[in-house]
């Protein structure tokens, strides 16, 4: 899995600057509010919105954001219906692709996504191309100067984690998704802090891809998350660790 952990931070440093641009936080302003209308207010009783309002205080979104987010959502405030849209294609070298959007207006997102795709090398694809190949997992990834990986392993395995993988300077730990709250609890009870945490898609095969391929996929990947609507893009390549590191002073 080369490269994943070091673009999971790529991604982490990106979404920075993204709140910087309130990019993100618009984009998790959606997501509380689509969580609060299909499962309630209540944090306890609807985890899909107690996670998403985690993600939106460790960006720093303001708490009265978060509350009015979730009264869009119940109905308490006026807001947009937002409906969730997932899209599947291949990128540059056969790459699988899988975006979750959430839109107003399902007809222009399709086509402003599949113009992506088309300008970027890539193409869209059918629903069920490429989803199987894709597996929902807690993912977090853990600077190797933040734990020693015995207390780490401990941590990790005794609060629910399936797998720890030791990368180059970080580790992975890979969690069900059910498991993934009692994980980060266990290492943020710890004092264990991490790089990068998220649910995401893993896949069960890569894309191993150098150079010139390797960029267009990245830029692919990097234009669809910025679209509006985009909420994650998940990838099955498998690029060197060098390549992410020049793709990103690039960028």
């Amino acid at each position: 899995m080369s490269g994943h952990s070091k673009w999971a931070g790529i991604k982490h440093k990106k979404a920075l600057i993204d709140a910087k641009r309130g990019k993100l936080f618009s984009k998790l302003n959606k997501e509380i509010t689509v969580a609060a209308k299909t499962g309630g207010a209540n944090l306890t009783a609807n985890p899909s919105l107690r996670l998403a309002v985690a993600r939106a205080k460790e960006a720093n979104v303001p708490n009265e954001n978060i509350e009015r987010a979730i009264k869009k959502g119940t109905g308490e405030l006026p807001g947009v219906s937002y409906e969730q849209v997932n899209y599947e294609g291949y990128g540059p070298g056969g790459t699988a692709i899988v975006v979750e959007a959430l839109t107003d207006n399902k007809n222009r997102t399709t086509a402003e996504v599949r113009n992506i795709f088309t300008k970027k090398g890539g193409n869209l694809a059918g629903a069920g191309s490429v989803n199987w190949l894709f597996h929902k997992k807690g993912f977090i990834v853990v600077n190797k100067s933040k734990a020693e990986e015995d207390k780490l392993m401990s941590v990790a395995i005794e609060s629910g984690a399936e797998d720890l993988k030791t990368e180059e300077d970080s580790y992975e730990i890979i969690t069900g998704i059910k498991d993934y709250e009692k994980v980060r609890a266990a290492l943020k009870e710890n004092r264990i802090e991490w790089e990068a945490a998220e649910l995401t898609m893993i896949p069960s095969s890569y894309v191993k891809l150098q150079g010139a391929q390797a960029e267009q996929v990245l830029n692919l990947v990097e234009t669809l998350e910025d679209h509006d609507d985009v909420q994650n893009v998940y990838a099955n390549f498998d690029i060197p660790d060098e390549i992410l590191q020049q793709h990103t002073e690039k960028t």
